[in-house]
């Protein structure tokens, strides 16, 4: 929905703070408040806010039992082009995105059959053990940035975002020259992603996905000439072998690869870095107890989640503890409330990089669980691990630092802190 468009109606008190949450840059940086008054007294609220003449109506969840139940439900699917119909925008935009969307087949918006074969092509490549092996690797990458880093940094721009596209580009087979132009490109396409965008920002979003699609499709003609054992050569060869993957297919999913791969490891590295500055007794702990990193890691995935909304769209009228979701709902699943419930997690708004109470939220749920999910853990732990051994005292310059306006994914602009060596 526009959000000029979206203050109109005579709304609420759910609907109200439903806008100010996914609309206004205030409500986008801290909505944790926001999402406790909703679970406590909204947890299943149908929107007013929904443009005319749309099927079933947008559902918002943010209790965690409920958001796992639709990502998991076979009956909810993930057709981007029909969640876009319902934000207002004009039926010269709307056809337009519809083009624009139908003619890229990524598997992050595809159903089954189409979305189990994108993804078992390329599931190999990110099992716990592939990603495990890589390890080593990622610790020698990590220890290279943190070499020259001393002082007053942004930990953004000097390894939150470095280290994971360097790891991602190397699997993926993208020149470390070409890498840097992407984090400009993929933040700019991932404003599609987000409940109320404008049609500036969907246009400049689709302009960086024909960029990115021009790119890779250089690329790919390359690399067709000079096969090499990385992922990319392993998709084209599937393509050519067995006629799997269509050249749409193939862009689509290494666009989709390259990008997922660092943007929200970028977001993690910054959230939980942050995290961990304001709540300092849980930094000490991971100082005296590295066997902490792994339970910390998915703690701070949990805390301060780099992906805070996901969405279906029900293909049937689906019932779940008592509400009824009619055919064509669409249904936004708010992750970063659910990982804030209470009913779920004890003391939810608490940082404990020992908590045990099971997984939250964070890659999803169900058959779009997030395919990077092992990899973005052994960076974190690797990351989080190598500035404990390297810095005795990191300190926060910015009390107060600026996140992204976006709540779709959750990210920080720039981290800016001071690292004492140890």
């Amino acid at each position: 929905m526009t959000t000029t468009e979206a203050a109109a109606p005579t709304i609420g008190p759910a609907d109200a703070l439903l806008f100010e949450l996914l609309a206004t840059p205030e409500g986008r940086a801290d909505p944790y408040p926001r999402y406790a008054q909703l679970q406590e007294h909204w947890p299943v609220h149908k929107l007013v806010l929904d443009a005319p003449g749309t099927s079933g109506g947008t559902w918002v969840l943010t209790r965690f039992d409920h958001c796992q139940a639709v990502l998991r439900h076979p009956g909810f699917g993930k057709d981007f082009a029909a969640m876009q119909r319902r934000w207002g925008l004009s039926e010269e935009e709307m056809a337009a995105q519809q083009t624009f969307s139908s003619d890229r087949p990524s598997m992050l918006f595809r159903d089954p059959p189409d979305h189990t074969r994108l993804r078992g092509l390329v599931s190999k490549a990110f099992t716990p053990r592939t990603v495990e092996a890589l390890r080593p690797h990622i610790v020698r990458l990590c220890d290279e940035l943190l070499e020259p880093m001393s002082g007053e940094v942004d930990v953004m721009a000097t390894l939150a975002f470095p280290l994971p596209v360097t790891v991602i580009g190397e699997m993926l087979g993208v020149p470390r020259a070409d890498r840097p132009q992407f984090q400009r490109l993929v933040r700019a396409s991932a404003a599609a992603l987000e409940p109320f965008v404008s049609p500036e920002l969907l246009a400049a979003a689709n302009e960086a996905t024909l960029e990115m699609e021009d790119y890779f499709r250089h690329l790919v003609a390359d690399r067709r000439r000079n096969l090499g054992s990385d992922l990319l050569s392993k998709l084209i060869l599937a393509e050519d072998d067995g006629d799997q993957l269509s050249e749409a297919e193939l862009l689509s999913t290494a666009i989709l690869l390259f990008a997922a791969g660092f943007e929200t490891t970028t977001n993690l590295i910054g959230n939980g870095l942050l995290a961990l500055l304001r709540n300092p007794d849980q930094l000490q702990r991971l100082r005296d107890d590295r066997g902490l990193l792994a339970p910390g890691v998915d703690e701070l995935l949990r805390y301060d989640s780099p992906v805070q909304v996901n969405g279906r769209i029900a293909g049937e009228a689906i019932e779940i503890d008592g509400h009824t979701f009619p055919g064509g709902s669409t249904v936004l699943v708010l992750q970063g409330a659910a990982n804030r419930d209470p009913r779920r997690f004890s003391d939810p708004d608490r940082l404990d990089v020992g908590r045990s109470e099971g997984a939250s939220m964070s890659f999803g749920s169900g058959i779009h669980f997030c395919l990077g999910a092992a990899l973005a853990r052994v960076e974190g732990q690797v990351v989080f691990g190598r500035l404990l051994e390297r810095f005795g005292h990191i300190e926060l310059l910015d009390d107060q630092p600026r996140y992204r306006d976006s709540i779709t994914l959750r990210g920080l602009a720039e981290l800016p802190v001071r690292l004492t060596p140890a």
